[in-house]
């Protein structure tokens, strides 16, 4: 049994509602001077992004593919801890019980998966979901951000490779391939690992991996194929290999400045992954994923590529801005970063409400 879409829209509000909060304290952290009602959120704009949104997201998008109601458990525990963290002047333990529970029933999705679907790309899915859960226990136990923050890039590494893999079963991928995979994944997993004791080398391995994934993907994802479609499929395409793009100047950053743990350099290491890498898998994914979870269409135009730009133009001048330094690159390329992932909230909006009227 599952939720009928109409009863998933609020678990998707309050994704995007972090997502939005998210990017609000993102902005003062670049130096915008915005009203805040609570102070303390400048200091919790990764964990609203990667824990809130993200977090909830991507736990009710498995829920609703595991067809158990009990699954809904996870993004409703992690929205809630999330906006605790937003309202709360003093939330003290609760935003972190309420996300870690989320994490235990985001697990127990995981396992319910792969019990029905006991193929490879589910337990990377699962793997990294436990990665996950391990960030958060750490981000509990006041480790710095720096030390815990692979565990939430390998996450999203993992879940995303491993969609990645299911999609492209139909190109039937080589046994040869298949191994290089899991040598791959094996990499960015020592590598993060390592990132806890040693950042510098922790981060070098993982930056190997990266790079190493991000060749893999051009070279067996079923998107550089689709590229000789037209509409919807070809937009996915674009968006996903430059998110590869991406992937692999994470890697590159990681082996030259990965002992940064604060300053541009850092930011540069991380939003060329979470904002690169992430934000142009959401792009290219929103146009089936969210009308598999609310039970609409949407209605694909050229005007999404608009969103798509301009996130990869201004992230270009961000990270610029970080390594020369510039901070003007810096400060008007991440405030961009944030006007193009609204625009893609309101263009997602808008063609959905549009397929919809169309219809009717």
């Amino acid at each position: 049994m599952n939720i009928l879409p109409k009863y998933r829209m609020p678990f998707l509000l309050i994704a995007n509602l972090i997502l939005l909060i998210g990017i609000w304290s993102g902005l003062q952290r670049l130096g915008w001077n915005l009203s805040f009602p609570n102070p303390k959120l400048l200091i919790q704009h990764g964990p609203l992004m990667i824990c809130g949104f993200l977090g909830t997201l991507i736990s009710l998008e498995r829920a609703v593919a595991s067809k158990n109601v009990w699954g809904y458990a996870a993004p409703a525990s992690i929205g809630l801890g999330s906006l605790s963290l937003i309202i709360l002047p003093q939330p003290g333990l609760l935003p972190y019980l309420l996300i870690l529970g989320g994490g235990i029933v985001f697990t127990a999705i995981s396992i319910v998966i792969i019990k029905k679907f006991p193929i490879f790309p589910s337990y990377v899915i699962g793997a990294g979901v436990v990665l996950w859960v391990l960030g958060n226990i750490l981000w509990f136990a006041g480790l710095t951000t720096s030390q815990f923050v692979g565990f939430w890039a390998g996450f999203l590494i993992f879940v995303i490779a491993g969609e990645r893999l299911e999609l492209s079963r139909v190109l039937k991928i080589t046994r040869k391939a298949r191994v290089i995979f899991i040598i791959i994944l094996i990499v960015i997993l020592v590598g993060i690992v390592q990132s806890t004791f040693s950042l510098i080398w922790g981060n070098r391995i993982t930056g190997i991996g990266m790079i190493l994934l991000s060749i893999w993907l051009f070279e067996n994802d079923l998107a550089r194929k689709n590229l000789y479609h037209s509409g919807l499929y070809r937009f996915i395409a674009v968006s996903l290999l430059a998110g590869y793009f991406w992937l692999g100047i994470s890697g590159i950053l990681n082996i030259f400045y990965g002992g940064a743990a604060t300053g541009p350099l850092y930011d540069a290491i991380l939003h060329s992954f979470f904002v690169g890498f992430v934000f142009s898998m959401i792009f290219g994914h929103a146009p089936l994923i969210f009308p598999a979870i609310l039970g609409v269409s949407i209605q694909f135009r050229q005007i999404f590529y608009i969103h798509l730009i301009l996130l990869h133009l201004t992230l270009i001048v961000r990270i610029m801005g970080d390594i020369i330094p510039w901070i003007p690159g810096r400060y008007w390329g991440g405030t961009l970063n944030g006007v193009a992932i609204i625009a893609f909230l309101l263009i997602t909006v808008l063609s959905i409400l549009f397929a919809k009227n169309a219809k009717d």
